[in-house]
């Protein structure tokens, strides 16, 4: 059994790596986090004693195989209730992700398993991110982000939600997962970098 803070590293961490195919720092874990570094030094510690992390100190941290399916287990909880609140409480998807973060440690695995079933088994939470199957696989996204996307035209694949007031913003605009956007859009730089897109011929 994983305590909860065990259960918000590894979670962190894979977010951290989901997107941007780069290195983790302790550091950069603690600011994801918002902990200092050496209480995250102490954690990467004890999850590498367990075998869920591979800690170089001073240097960089990553999932262990079974460290990556503790946290994708955590990520399937999240992305499924996070599309449950938005489809069948009508929260707003700019309000689902702190709720979710709640209620993820507080339900088991077969209440997750019969709340895909419910929801007829979706593949992308309101965000647009992928949802972990219960076996652990992932579909394969070719999406790019924004301000590094050269082509014409897009389909926005996801959102980051770590912003809940960009994600109104953004709503208000249109930006939503399946949404076309003709480029150059009018953006600052720090929105682009928040959203993920695919051409138009890719799925």
């Amino acid at each position: 059994m994983l305590t909860t803070s065990e259960e918000d590293y590894l979670k962190a961490l894979y977010t951290l790596t989901e997107w941007e195919d780069t290195e983790v720092s302790t550091g950069a874990l603690a600011d994801q986090l918002g902990l200092s570094p050496a209480s995250v030094t102490s954690m990467i510690q004890k999850l590498s004693g367990k075998g869920l992390v591979n800690h170089v100190p001073r240097k960089t941290v990553a999932l262990s195989p079974s460290g990556r399916r503790e946290a994708l287990r955590m990520v399937r909880r999240h992305r499924l209730l996070e599309t449950f609140l938005r489809d069948e409480l009508g929260y707003g998807w700019d309000e689902v992700h702190d709720e979710a973060e709640a209620l993820e440690h507080t339900v088991s695995d077969r209440f997750i398993d019969a709340l895909d079933a419910r929801l007829g088994h979706p593949r992308h939470d309101p965000h647009g991110d992928a949802i972990p199957a219960a076996d652990g696989s992932l579909p394969v996204s070719q999406a790019v982000r924004l301000d590094r996307y050269t082509g014409q035209r897009a389909i926005i694949d996801r959102i980051s939600d770590e912003d809940p007031d960009f994600l109104r913003r953004a709503a208000a605009q249109g930006l939503v997962p399946g949404a076309s956007i003709e480029l150059p859009y009018q953006l600052d730089y720090i929105e682009a970098s928040l959203i993920w897109v695919r051409g138009s011929g890719s799925k």
